[in-house]
């Protein structure tokens, strides 16, 4: 791996409404260096179980999958509890994943939801508990997969041009709110 990690793909999903109860669409932003070089679009089941197999297969049938080096999440989970297997997604992709917040979650707050409120939320907890908690780095929160937390700071420090999210997040931030239509989640 290339100590540079120059081509990244982040992942961010739509916002949708409150009620809603079907799928929501992911966006994937691939990038080369500070350029945008592409952008994959899925969905997945609101509170679902399906994430990490959508993100394989939006990855692994697209024609970046040989070039990239790194997966960013925002967070780790997509359409509201749909939990991502942070590890299994490393694992099935070969390649490292970082994962991103702005700041530490409220554990406590998601293992009550999860295990009072949400299908299949024991073993969605077991998935955020077994990848740890998320460490300060570079004004963010990360957890990692297959990357030290010096390739982490590299990361986030060439990737994070116009706030505190890196451009792969901000820019699949923006591509899924426009998408999503009239709805809109907190600004990057």
């Amino acid at each position: 791996m290339d100590g540079r990690l120059s081509h990244v793909i982040g992942f961010d999903d739509a916002s949708f409404a409150s009620e809603h109860r079907g799928d929501v669409t992911v966006v994937g932003a691939v990038f080369s260096g500070a350029r945008l070089e592409g952008v994959l679009c899925g969905r997945v089941r609101r509170d679902g179980a399906n994430a990490t197999r959508e993100l394989v297969r939006m990855v692994r049938q697209s024609r970046f999958a040989p070039q990239l080096q790194c997966v960013l999440l925002q967070g780790v989970a997509l359409a509201g509890f749909n939990v991502i297997d942070v590890l299994q997604l490393s694992e099935s992709l070969s390649l490292p994943v970082l994962v991103v917040a702005r700041r530490a979650p409220d554990r406590p707050a998601i293992r009550e939801a999860l295990l009072h409120r949400v299908s299949g939320g024991r073993r969605k907890w077991q998935l955020i508990e077994r990848l740890g908690p998320m460490e300060p780095l570079v004004a963010v929160h990360v957890q990692r997969v297959g990357l030290t937390l010096a390739q982490a700071q590299a990361l986030l420090e060439r990737f994070a041009l116009h706030s505190r999210i890196p451009e792969p997040l901000r820019t699949a931030h923006l591509i899924a709110g426009a998408l999503a239509g009239g709805w809109s989640k907190q600004r990057v």
